[in-house]
């Protein structure tokens, strides 16, 4: 591995850079994407479970409250005594923060899908010309010198390739899970909204009716 990587040339730098980002940034959000830390079923209201049972749920449990949906709905319950627009905004704002740590390096993961090809493209192009620079200047025209160019060409071209393509297949993957993160994230919220208010106010009235 060490001999293709010399071989390679200068360029085998930046491609061992972006391989150890690729691996990093996709070990590190398949940790950080797990169900588990984002939706947690305990805390799904679209499963049956009674708001007051999440409400529980949540005192109960710091590691839920620790999980993405958790802390969107701990905004919205810290703020149940202030008006229902403003828990709205509370849970609004805490949404868009943990929507942006559920993108974290996802963008950078497809940058790196587009930067390895035209690196290992660039020294594709750089060993061709060293190739031919070979020839031009050297007392003879033994073919024979252009392997060390053609071999790094070739060898730059095939790491761009295949640090690309896995880092193009885990981008796409990561970024159609957190849209169906943010849409579920979103239908929760709004689940839990409209039960810590309405559902609350209703039980009252009712409770009020008999009383009277």
């Amino acid at each position: 591995m060490w001999e293709l990587v010399k071989a390679g040339g200068w360029l085998m730098i930046p491609l061992v850079l972006c391989s150890i980002f690729t691996v990093a940034i996709t070990i590190e959000r398949f940790i950080r994407l797990k169900r588990s830390m984002v939706l947690p079923k305990e805390l799904l209201l679209s499963g049956g479970q009674d708001v007051h049972h999440v409400v529980q749920q949540l005192q109960n449990n710091q590691n839920l409250q620790l999980s993405s949906l958790g802390r969107i709905l701990v905004s919205g319950l810290n703020s149940q005594k202030q008006t229902e627009q403003y828990a709205r905004a509370q849970m609004e704002a805490t949404a868009s923060q943990e929507i942006g740590f559920l993108e974290k390096n996802i963008n950078f993961l497809g940058t790196l899908s587009a930067v390895a090809p035209l690196l290992g493209l660039l020294g594709t192009v750089v060993g061709i010309i060293e190739s031919f620079l070979v020839i031009d200047m050297g007392s003879n025209s033994n073919p024979t010198m252009m392997i060390p160019g053609i071999s790094k060409a070739l060898i730059t071209t095939a790491a761009g390739m295949l640090i690309a393509i896995p880092a193009l297949f885990a981008y796409r993957y990561f970024q159609r899970l957190v849209q169906e993160y943010v849409a579920e994230l979103e239908q929760q919220s709004t689940l839990f909204h409209a039960a810590l208010y309405y559902q609350n106010s209703a039980v009252e009235e009712q409770e009020l009716r008999k009383a009277g």
